[in-house]
């Protein structure tokens, strides 16, 4: 093992960087802008993607795939989210190479083979599935077509962060067309709930449910919802979002149906998405200095039994006791490895599997075999404990409900005691720099007003909270009256 990780009280982001290579979930890539999941990490993301693909399928949803490449045309029929688009779009415009005549064994691109029109590579794929829709959807006998696609989108980045921001990045878009204004808000309303329980049921990490203020707003949506998480460095982070688009994009396509009384009208519609920025949430949420902590409904690992032996004899000892524990485990559903490899010492892999964050950790040497015991360390709190190994599969399974509500509970606290509530403009920005964190203060409504503390002070306001309480009050920044308080951060 090389040295410790930075500490996160010293340089959180460094923390961050390090944790995320050490513990082999991603690196950068040859391709600037891109990284490289590698598979620890994908085995957590396959883990989240089941959980909410099952969700979604209880809601109604099915899956599809739509193309990669949008053509221009297309693309810029919405205006509201070509605009809001444009700057971050990779675009396609030739089809062919060529060997360079003046450079042997190097190729061109061949001018020849210019594309009549230009294709964008997905950033969103509203666009593209609208167009489709056009076709499938005449009347109202065909609503609602609720459908959902997993995919990865690019838009353009070069200051990247692995998991947080990168150019191209994995992800679920769900869209869905309406017969009516309110059955597309219900939509909206429960996708949203879909992530919230997700975040915090999956991923143990607590989050506010809420609206986004018309500068936030996603472009092209009347209304956007997100779940907002708050990270140990007191930043937040947006969790998922959920999209009210109202007709919108039906009016960009010309997306009708013939309604009951067989009138022609334009269908409402919704969008709604989550990505691999979800990684970068649970590392940040839960991890300490010696490496990733993993809820066990989300650990690739739950559960990791390490023998403690001098040669071949203690070791098969050992493994006839421990093969029908991890044989009755794997039958519980609980995912178990048994590290009987002698490549590396208990203590090292002791440490590489903290690092990786595996919850459960079982440690049984020859004294363990003959006392009839097993210490079993978990993860959490660093708390160990020697139990009798006839019920140990018990343990272990109380263990892990356990901790999955711990680390919930911990961070929900962490999230309770830097959430403040300030009312005046001076206590706004000694807070924001001595105790980061959610800011709940009072705003004018306006967007003048929300750019000018976002230019004053690099904090935004996440979200207008759904269960925010009416209260008479005066903006932090302007003093004008305000009838409720909204959630003021730094964010990620």
């Amino acid at each position: 093992m090389s040295k410790g990780l930075p500490k996160r009280s010293e340089n959180y982001s460094e923390w961050y960087n390090e944790l995320v290579k050490r513990a082999d979930l991603a690196e950068n890539s040859a391709v600037r802008g891109c990284m490289v999941i590698k598979p620890y990490g994908y085995s957590i993301w396959e883990k989240m993607q089941r959980a909410l693909d099952d969700m979604f399928k209880e809601t109604g949803h099915t899956n599809a795939y739509f193309p990669l490449f949008v053509p221009k045309s297309l693309f810029e029929a919405e205006e509201k989210n070509a605009e809001g688009f444009a700057k971050e779009c990779a675009v396609v415009t030739h089809y062919r190479l060529k060997n360079d005549p003046d450079n042997k064994g190097k190729l061109i691109v061949d001018p020849n083979a210019r594309l009549e029109e230009e294709l964008v590579v997905r950033p969103t794929s509203e666009a593209i599935i609208w167009s489709t829709y056009k076709n499938w959807i005449q009347s109202y006998r065909d609503l609602p077509l609720l459908i959902n696609q997993w995919a990865n989108v690019v838009r353009w980045e070069m200051r990247t962060r692995l998991f947080l921001r990168t150019a191209e990045f994995l992800w679920q878009e769900g869209h869905t067309a309406h017969a009516t204004k309110e059955e597309a808000i219900a939509e909206t309303e429960q996708m949203l709930d879909v992530y919230a329980t997700f975040a915090e049921e999956f991923m143990a990490v607590p989050v506010i449910r809420g609206k986004k203020t018309a500068n936030e707003r996603f472009a092209g949506a009347d209304d956007t919802y997100c779940i907002e998480a708050m990270m140990q460095d007191g930043k937040a982070l947006q969790a998922g979002t959920s999209h009210f688009l109202g007709q919108n994009f039906a009016k960009a396509f010309d997306v009708k149906f013939s309604n009951k009384e067989n009138q022609q009208d334009y269908v409402w519609g919704t969008s709604w998405g989550v990505s691999t920025r979800l990684m970068g949430a649970l590392i940040m949420a839960h991890s300490d200095d010696e490496g990733l902590v993993l809820p066990p409904k989300l650990a690739p690992i739950q559960v990791v039994i390490v023998p403690i032996f001098k040669g071949a004899e203690q070791l098969e000892a050992i493994s006839e006791k421990v093969l029908p524990i991890v044989k009755t485990l794997k039958k519980l559903g609980i995912s178990v490895k048994f590290d009987n490899s002698d490549k590396q010492s208990p203590g090292f892999k002791f440490a590489e599997y903290e690092l990786k964050g595996v919850p459960v950790r079982l440690a049984i040497g020859a004294r363990d075999l003959a006392n009839g015991t097993v210490e079993i360390a978990r993860r959490d709190t660093k708390e160990k404990k020697t139990y009798e190994i006839d019920g140990v599969v018990e343990v272990i399974q109380n263990l892990l409900e356990e901790i999955q509500e711990n680390i919930y509970n911990r961070a929900l606290s962490f999230r309770t005691a830097n959430t403040l509530e300030v009312d005046s403009w001076d206590e706004f920005v000694k807070t924001l720099d001595e105790k980061p964190g959610f800011i709940s203060a009072h705003w004018d409504g306006s967007s003048e007003t929300e750019e000018k503390i976002k230019e004053l002070t690099k904090a935004t306001i996440r979200c207008i909270p759904l269960d925010a309480k009416e209260e008479e009050g005066k903006c932090i920044y302007t003093g004008n009256p305000s009838s409720r308080r909204v959630i003021f951060a730094r964010a990620y």
